[in-house]
């Protein structure tokens, strides 16, 4: 995926905080199902919008993905294991 940008920063605390690699997040990319949401949490608002999802890797791990959309662009501000309510948010909402 070409137009996935992720700063070492964030790659660094990816790997040693949720032990996510690259290549996870471009998988969950390639098997999303469902749509984006935008985060309206105020004290998590950005412009432009934060946008996340939930899909799985290949190996079927659940990864929620947060980023920016910039100029064509997707700028990765973090992925993890979602917990139960970000799960039931998106069942809801991004389905």
């Amino acid at each position: 995926m070409n137009a996935l940008v992720i700063s070492q920063p964030v790659l660094d605390k990816l790997k040693a905080k949720h032990g996510v690699a690259r290549r996870e997040i471009e998988q969950c990319f390639d098997n999303r199902e469902g749509g984006f949401l935008m985060d309206e949490r105020e004290d998590h608002r950005t412009d432009p919008p934060t946008l996340w999802f939930i899909a799985p890797t290949n190996g079927n791990r659940l990864l929620k993905v947060v980023f920016i959309a910039i100029d064509g662009r997707v700028h990765i501000k973090t992925a993890y294991a979602p917990n139960d309510t970000e799960i039931g948010i998106y069942e809801r909402h991004g389905k």
